[in-house]
C-alpha cells in the first residue's frame, strides 16, 4: 500500500504488471501492534491502523435509511447493546435449534433516530436518521489452488446472498456511470432489500473490505479489490430529513392514497411505464406487474406505520416499549439468578460471539431431552440432525448430574459415546446428536474448586472438536490425548502439520453433519475423512490435504471430494434438508441429476494410485524399466505399472552402446530425445471398468493420457517421443532430483445390490458396510501378525548367520551356509490373499510379488 493506492503482484506471473487500485483511504493493519490489557490493539509502528484513527478518517457517526423491520424504543446505550444482545441469541437459538443453515450470517444492527422540535416559526419539525452497521459473513476461504468446480457454482447457499449483493453493486455502479435503464434486482435476496435505500438512495455509506497480505490469497484479495472498486463507484447524497411533522403525515397520507388508487385500477406509475416502453419492453411480463404491486403495498405499509408513529409522543412510544419488555427483563433477571444456583447447559459455538448463548437449565429432579414429536413435552427441546423425540435424560439429585443416554441417540461425552448413565461434572463437554454442542456447568464443582484455588480455561469449540476427532480414531495424528492447547490443535506428526490439523478438525463436524443428513433423506450416501499426501496427489512435495471420500452404499462406488467441494454440496445438502423439514414435497425432485448434492456421476473417473520413477538414469542416457506398485492415498498398492524411458536420437532410432555420459552436465547445451512407454498394468481391482494412465513430463501444462482400456490387466501400449533441442541446468536439476509421477484413473462399475433400494435403507446398508469395514479391520490385523512374525523369523536368520560367522576362526562362513540357513522354515509363506493376487498379475507380477 502507497498513500491511497493498493497494489497486488499475482505471484504465479511475476513479470505481470502489478494492479492498481485507488480508494479513499487504504490502511495497512497486520503487524506492529501490542495487546493492552483489555484486548485492545495499540499500533507500535507505522503498519497498524488502530480503530482511533479508522473513527478519525471516516467519521464516528454513518448516517442512512433502511427499510423499517420491527422498532423498539430505547432511552440509553445500554438498552440499545441489550437489544443487539437478543438479536444474537435469537440468531444463535434459530442456527442451533435448526442445524440446516449456517450459524455464519450477516449481521445488520440498525439504529433509528427521531428528533422532534419546533422550528423558530412554532412548526413541529421531525428529523429521522438510520445507522447501519453491517458485517457481512465471507465465504469458506479456499485453499492456496484456488476454489474450482461446484466451489464457484453461484447457485451454492452460503454465497447467495454475496452474489446478490454483488449484482446490485453493479448495476448501481451502471446507473452512476450514466446508464439509467438499468434495473437494480434489491428484491433477489432479504440482504440487499435491507441495504436498499443505504446502497442508492438518501445516504453516505462506507465499505470497509479487509484484504490478506499472503500470496496464496492472491485470487480472494483480487476479487475483494474488484468488489471494493466497483461499490466505490455507486454516488450517494446524504441531505437533512427534516420537515414540519403535519405535513410530513399529510404528505403521507396523499402518497398512500395515490397508490391506493393506482392499485385499484391495477396500473403502474406512470414514470414506470416510460421507462418500461423506452427499454423495449413494453409488453411487460406478468413477473414484473407483480413486482411493481409488491412494492407499492410495502410502500404504503410503511407510510402507514410512519404516521402512526409520528401520532404519538416519544414518552407514550418508550413506555409502551417498556411495558413490553418488563415482563421480559424480569424474566432474564431471575434466570441469570438461576444460573448461579442450578446446573446447566450453556452451547458451543464455531463463531465466538454465539457461544453461551443458549443455556439449558437443569434444574431438581430429572428432565427430559428431546424434540417436540416426543408423547410428553421435554424439559430442554432440541431440534435438528441425530436428534430423537425421546433422546436422553438427565437427573438432578442435590446438585450432582447424572445423564443418561435412550435407546439408538447419539450422545458423548468429553468425545466418548455414553453407553450407560454417567455423571456429569463441571466443563465436560457434551454432544447431543450431530451439531448440538455443550459445556456443562456445575455450580457444585465450580465452587469446590474456586475454594481450591483451582483455575481452569473454559472449553472452547476448537478444544471440544478436538477432542471429539482424537476418540474418533484420530489420536495418532492430532498428538493423542494428553497435549491440549486452548483453542489450538496440538499437533505431533511432522507428516500431518498444523493446517491439515486445523482441516481436519473443522472438517469433521461437517462430515458428522453430512452422514446425518444422508440418513434422514435417506440418501444411501456415507462420508469419510481422508488425509492425502501430496504424492498421492502426483505432487513431489507439499502439504496433507484432508478430503473427503463420498461412497454409494448401494453401487459401491468411491469418490474422493476435496475440501472446497465438499463444504460447497454440504450447504447444499442443508438447503435440501431445510426444504424437506419445512414440508416442500419438491424437495427431492433433482434425486439423481446435477441438482442433487449426494449425487456423483458414477461414471466419472476416480483416482485409483500413483505410480513413481527415478529419472536420474535418463541424465546418463541408460535405460530404465521397472515395474512399479500403483499405491491410493492410503499407501496401499492398486496393481503395478510398466513403465520404460528409453534416451533416442531424434529420429526415434536406438543409441549406440557408447552414447551414454559419465555426467549428466555434459547434456547442457546439447539436444535430448527419449520414449516414454507405459505397455501395460498388472492386478487392478475388478471394481474398475476402464482406466488409463496419466502423466506431465517437466513443464507440461496438459496431461499425457494413454488409452481408455478395459480389464484388470489392461494393455495401454503407450509410447512417446519428447525432444528437446536445448538441454537447459534446470532441466538437468529435475531429472537429477525429480521423478515422474503417474496417476493411474479408471471409471468404476455399478454393482447394485441384490435387493431393491426402495426396500432397503440406508440403516440397512450403513449395518452391512460396517461388518465389511470390520471384516477389513481383522484381515489388516493379520496382515500385520503375519508381517510381524516374518520379521521375526528373518532376524532369527540374521542372529543365525552372525552367530556362525562369529565362531568361524576367519571371521567367514560359506554361501552354501548361508543359502542352508535362508532357506529353513518360518516367514517365507505368503497370504492366500496374496497368491490369489500374484495368480490374478500373472507371470510378471508374480515375480515382482515374490520379492521378499
Amino acid at each position: 500500500m502507497n498513500g491511497n493506492t493498493t497494489t497486488i503482484q499475482d505471484p504465479g506471473q511475476p513479470n505481470e504488471e502489478p494492479r492498481k487500485f485507488a480508494f479513499d483511504f487504504s490502511y495497512w493493519s497486520h503487524d506492529e501492534y501490542t495487546e493492552e490489557s483489555d484486548g485492545y490493539l495499540n499500533p507500535s509502528g507505522s503498519k497498524y491502523a488502530d480503530q482511533k484513527k479508522v473513527f478519525e478518517d471516516l467519521g464516528m457517526y454513518i448516517a442512512c435509511i433502511i427499510e423499517q423491520l420491527t422498532a423498539a424504543a430505547v432511552n440509553s446505550y445500554a438498552e440499545i447493546e441489550s437489544k443487539e444482545q437478543e438479536g444474537t441469541r435469537n440468531r444463535t437459538v434459530a442456527a442451533t435449534n435448526m442445524n440446516a443453515t449456517s450459524s455464519r450470517a450477516h449481521t445488520i444492527v440498525a439504529i433509528n433516530f427521531t428528533q422532534k422540535a419546533p422550528n423558530a416559526a412554532g412548526e413541529s419539525m421531525t428529523k429521522q436518521a438510520s445507522i447501519n452497521l453491517v458485517d457481512l459473513a465471507g465465504s469458506e476461504r479456499a485453499e492456496s489452488t484456488g476454489a474450482t468446480g461446484d466451489r464457484l457454482k453461484e447457485g451454492s447457499a452460503i454465497n447467495k446472498s454475496l452474489s446478490a449483493l454483488g449484482n446490485v453493486i453493479k448495476a448501481l455502479a451502471d446507473q452512476s456511470m450514466g446508464n439509467t435503464k438499468v434495473m437494480v434486482p434489491f428484491r433477489d435476496s432479504v440482504l440487499t432489500r435491507l441495504l436498499k435505500n443505504a446502497l442508492g438512495g438518501n445516504s453516505k455509506t462506507i465499505m470497509i473490505a479487509a484484504l490478506s497480505p499472503a500470496d496464496i490469497n492472491y485470487e480472494e484479495t483480487l476479487s475483494t479489490l474488484r468488489f471494493a472498486d466497483r461499490a466505490k463507484a455507486i454516488k450517494t447524497t446524504a441531505t437533512v430529513n427534516e420537515s414540519p411533522t403535519d405535513k410530513l403525515i399529510r404528505e403521507l397520507r396523499e402518497e398512500n392514497a395515490k397508490l391506493m388508487e393506482m392499485l385499484k385500477k391495477g396500473g403502474i406509475p406512470p414514470e414506470m411505464m416510460a421507462a418500461q416502453q423506452e427499454g423495449g419492453g413494453s409488453d411487460g411480463s406478468q413477473e414484473e406487474m407483480e413486482e411493481m404491486r409488491k412494492q407499492m403495498e410495502e410502500e404504503m405499509k410503511r407510510n402507514q406505520e410512519e404516521m402512526e408513529a409520528m401520532k404519538k409522543s416519544w414518552e407514550e412510544r418508550l413506555k409502551e416499549q417498556q411495558n413490553e419488555n418488563s415482563s421480559k427483563v424480569a424474566e432474564e433477571a431471575k434466570h441469570a439468578e438461576m444460573k448461579k444456583v442450578t446446573p446447566h447447559f450453556w452451547n458451543l459455538n464455531e463463531d465466538p460471539a454465539l457461544t453461551g448463548m443458549v443455556v439449558h437449565l437443569c434444574p431438581e429432579g430429572t428432565t427430559a431431552i428431546g424434540t417436540d414429536k416426543a408423547k410428553k413435552a421435554p424439559g430442554i427441546l432440541l431440534k435438528g440432525l441425530n436428534i430423537l423425540p425421546e433422546h436422553a435424560s438427565v437427573t438432578n439429585k442435590g446438585g450432582t448430574v447424572k445423564i443418561k443416554c435412550l435407546s439408538g441417540a447419539k450422545l458423548l461425552v468429553n468425545g466418548q459415546a455414553v453407553t450407560k448413565e454417567q455423571e456429569l461434572h463441571h466443563h465436560d463437554r457434551v454432544l447431543f446428536g450431530s451439531s448440538h454442542l455443550y459445556v456443562f456447568h456445575s455450580p457444585k464443582d465450580f465452587a469446590e474448586r474456586q475454594k481450591a484455588n483451582k483455575k481452569e480455561e473454559p472449553p472452547s469449540y476448537e478444544t471440544a472438536q478436538e477432542e471429539i476427532a482424537e476418540n474418533s480414531g484420530m489420536a495418532a495424528l492430532l498428538g493423542g490425548a494428553g497435549g491440549k492447547s486452548k483453542g489450538k490443535p496440538t499437533v505431533n506428526t511432522p507428516a500431518l502439520g498444523l493446517a491439515a490439523a486445523e482441516d481436519l478438525i473443522h472438517m469433521l463436524p461437517m462430515v458428522n453433519e453430512a452422514n446425518a443428513m444422508s440418513e434422514e433423506l435417506d440418501k444411501k450416501v456415507k462420508f469419510e475423512v481422508a488425509l492425502i499426501a501430496p504424492q498421492a496427489r502426483g505432487l513431489k512435495e507439499g502439504r496433507t490435504e484432508v478430503n473427503v471420500k463420498h461412497k454409494n452404499l448401494e453401487t459401491g462406488t468411491v469418490f474422493m471430494w476435496d475440501r472446497n467441494k465438499f463444504i460447497d454440496r454440504k450447504f447444499m445438502m442443508q438447503e435440501m434438508y431445510q426444504n424437506y423439514v419445512e414440508g416442500d414435497k419438491n424437495w427431492n425432485d433433482g434425486a439423481g441429476t446435477e441438482s442433487d448434492p449426494f449425487w456423483v456421476d458414477p461414471a466419472g473417473p476416480v483416482l485409483i494410485g500413483t505410480s513413481q520413477i527415478i529419472l536420474k538414469s535418463l541424465g546418463y542416457l541408460i535405460e530404465t524399466q521397472e515395474k512399479l506398485p500403483i499405491t491410493d492415498f492410503k499407501g496401499n498398492d492398486e496393481g503395478y505399472l510398466q513403465v520404460e524411458i528409453n534416451p533416442c536420437n531424434s529420429s526415434g532410432g536406438d543409441l549406440g552402446d557408447d552414447d551414454f555420459v559419465d555426467n549428466p552436465q555434459e547434456l547442457v547445451g546439447k539436444s535430448l530425445s527419449f520414449k516414454i512407454l507405459i505397455p501395460h498394468a498388472r492386478g487392478l481391482n475388478s471394481k474398475y471398468d476402464k482406466t488409463f494412465a496419466s502423466y506431465r513430463f517437466y513443464l507440461d501444462e496438459d496431461p499425457t493420457k494413454t488409452e481408455m482400456v478395459a480389464g484388470s490387466n489392461p494393455e495401454y501400449k503407450h509410447e512417446k517421443m519428447f525432444h528437446f533441442k536445448v538441454v537447459t541446468e534446470s532441466m538437468i536439476e529435475y531429472i537429477e532430483q525429480g521423478q515422474l509421477i503417474i496417476e493411474v484413473w479408471g471409471s468404476q462399475k455399478e454393482v447394485p445390490r441384490s435387493t431393491p433400494a426402495a426396500k432397503e435403507p440406508r440403516l440397512l446398508l450403513m449395518a452391512a458396510e460396517k461388518a465389511k469395514d470390520n471384516s477389513k479391520e481383522k484381515e489388516a490385523a493379520r496382515r500385520a501378525d503375519a508381517a510381524e512374525s516374518r520379521a521375526r523369523a528373518a532376524e532369527d536368520k540374521l542372529n543365525k548367520i552372525a552367530k556362525l560367522a562369529s565362531a568361524s576362526p576367519d571371521k567367514k562362513i560359506s554361501a552354501d551356509q548361508v543359502m542352508a540357513i535362508m532357506n529353513s522354515g518360518g516367514g517365507g509363506a505368503g497370504s492366500s490373499h496374496d497368491k490369489a493376487r500374484t495368480e490374478n498379475m500373472g507371470a510378471e507380477g508374480s515375480r515382482a510379488c515374490n520379492i521378499m
